[in-house]
This record gives structure tokens, sequence and C-alpha cells, in this order.
């Protein structure tokens, strides 16, 4: 009986397409260790997003792939994830202890931005990752009551503010530092600087990922915010009618100009399914969102249904993934979620902070 090779090896692993990278797992180098002796194999992987959800089916998969290979008796596959930062827009530092900026946007409101960025922001968390909300809709700032959070920030130098924390995430927005009824009648660059503020004086801790909650439209404040936020990378949220898809469109090309890349789309809202008899229906029309995706070259990360449980859960402030975990519709979000981090996990790495600082005396 001739030897197993590692050559062998890979290229039966090769044969798998991982569903979320899209591609197979040795040429997205996540393949960081093949050890043959005899006629057992061990693999270790190594991601570059979380994945909790799927450890178990994809070890499950990549070895059987391995143990079809002739000369192998048994494989050991062990699947790990590792989160490293991303580059971020020419010309802007890094988030002090925040790997990763990913900006949920939409072209217009009323289209369940925010309610996706809560639940994007507890999928990502259920995942394995430590995660972080920033809510810079100055105007109508709605995070705390989704998250159950309330109270004012700490601080403990008189300088920066401590995040918020509930549901295991660590938050921040100007609707911890006002009245939950207070309307904020500010100007352009009053509002910027309020969220230049609240980015930087936050004392986030170690995040991997921060999720930013941006206002809807394209003016010039979302302008100025996607020039002065370092973002690794931006989601569209959509619904499928038409009017939906022109203002998303234009949130697109926003992005572009900035040179902040699109992870993906989103559709919310694609079907309604009825509480009563379960029937389900198109009612804001259908296959909008994957129609975009496939015009701009994205992928559709993720449709979810109008569901009332989605609503109803986040106004009382624990939103679905937290607060049915096990549901379909959680794992929908879940999915959302891994398939946002793993593309995130295929753009280019920051190494700024493998260089050593040199000092000259």
């Amino acid at each position: 009986m001739s030897e197993v090779t590692q050559n062998q090896i890979e290229e039966a692993i090769k044969t798998y397409i991982e569903p979320h990278l899209d591609k197979d797992l040795v040429s997205a180098k996540a393949v960081k260790n093949i050890t043959i002796d005899g006629d057992k194999v061990k693999v270790e992987i190594l991601l570059g997003f979380p994945a909790k959800g799927i450890g178990v089916t994809l070890g499950a998969a990549v070895r059987e792939k391995v143990e079809a290979v002739p000369g192998v008796a048994a494989a050991d596959v062990r699947v790990d994830w590792k989160i490293t930062a991303h580059t971020v827009q020419k010309g802007l530092a890094p988030i002090k202890n925040v790997k990763n900026v990913i900006a949920v946007a939409s072209g217009k409101g009323g289209v369940g931005k925010s309610t996706t960025s809560a639940n994007l922001a507890l999928a990502l968390l259920a995942e394995g990752a430590t995660v972080g909300v920033l809510d810079a809709d100055i105007y109508g700032p709605s995070q705390p009551r989704m998250l159950g959070a309330s109270g004012r920030p700490e601080t403990k130098d008189g300088k920066s503010i401590e995040p918020m924390e509930s549901l295991g995430l660590q938050s921040m927005s100007i609707g911890y530092l006002i009245e939950e009824d207070t309307a904020m009648i500010w100007r352009g660059p009053m509002v910027t600087q309020a969220l230049e503020q609240l980015l930087n004086d936050t004392n986030w801790k170690e995040l991997d990922y921060l999720i930013i909650d941006l206002p809807p439209g394209t003016g010039d404040t979302q302008l100025t915010l996607a020039q002065k936020v370092p973002v690794s990378g931006a989601i569209i949220v959509t619904t499928p009618q038409d009017i939906a898809l022109l203002d998303a469109r234009k949130g697109l090309k926003m992005f572009e100009k900035v040179d902040i890349p699109v992870l993906g789309i989103v559709e919310n809202m694609s079907t309604h399914i009825c509480s009563n008899c379960g029937h389900e229906e198109h009612i804001f029309g259908k296959d909008g969102g994957a129609e975009m995706a496939k015009e701009n070259g994205l992928d559709l990360l993720g449709s979810l249904p109008l569901d009332i449980r989605i609503r109803e859960e986040t106004d009382g402030g624990v939103p679905t993934v937290a607060s049915e975990p096990d549901s379909n519709i959680a794992m929908l979000y879940r999915e959302i979620a891994r398939k946002t981090a793993a593309k995130l996990s295929l753009m280019t790495k920051d190494y700024a902070d493998k260089f050593p600082n040199i000092v000259i005396e």
C-alpha cells in the first residue's frame, strides 16, 4: 500500500466548497495543518470568521472528503477560527480595540435597518465573536430600546465613556445621553461631531466587530460619516419593492465613492407569513434584493420574512436572536452573520499592529 501524501489530502479537501466563503478551504488558506500518521490523518482548519453554528457540520464534511482518499482509515478534523482586522479607507486610522467596523445602511427609512443591525450583532455574538453596536442615528436613536439597555454611560477618567452592556453586547448611542422623547434639532456639522465623539470617546473593549447602524439616506451627513469613520465593509438593507431598491442603489453608489467595500445585500420583509394560517405571500414584490445583488456583482446575504415576532421582540428589548435563539428566524440571522463575516475575512487584512514602533532618540 502506497503512503498517503499531503498533496492527496489537499486535493481531497479542495473538492469541498465552503458555502459561506464560496470557495474551497485550501484556496481560502483556512487549512492550517495536515498531519499524516500511517493511515490516520489529522486536519486543522482555522477560519477567519466566527462559525460556532457550523463547526460540527463543516468538520464532518471535510472528514468525509479526507476519508474517501485511498489508504486513509480515519480522519480527525478540528475546526476553529481567528478574527483579524481588515483594512479601512485610506487616510483613516482604525478605532482603538476594534478589529472591524461593519456599517449597516439603507437608502431610505422604514426598511428594518436598525432591527437588522441589532439581530446581526446578536447573531455574530452567538457565532462566537465579541460585538458592539454604535447607533449612528442621532435624530432617531433606536438601539437603546431594541437592546433593552437604559441608564447613563459611566466615565472613569472624565474623558472617555464606558459602553453600555446588555444581552452580551457593548453599545453606544446618543439615546443613552438624552431623554427618549427629546428631539435633536441639530444641523449636519453638529451631528457629525457628536457621532465622532460617540465613536472615538467610547472605551470599547476588544471587539471583533463593531456594527454601525447608520441613519437612512445618502445626504451630506451620511457621506461625511462614510469619509470619517474607518469602515472595513458595509451591508445594504432593502425591501423587495421598486421604490426601496431605487434608494438602496443610491446607498450602494455612496459606498463605492468613498472606497468602502459592500459585503452584500440583505432583503428584509421579503415575504409575509400569516400568523393564523401560515400562508406565505410576497406583499412587497419578489426577488428585488436578489436582482439588485446580481446587477451589481454582490452577494445576497439573506432574505428575512415580515413576521410579527421580529417586531414584537425588538420593541420589547430582546430581539429574536436573543429571545428565540433556536427559531427559524434566528437561524436566518445567524446565516447572514456568517456570510457577512466570511466575505469580510476574504478582504485585505490590516497588519499595522504587527509592525514594531520605531523610536529615534
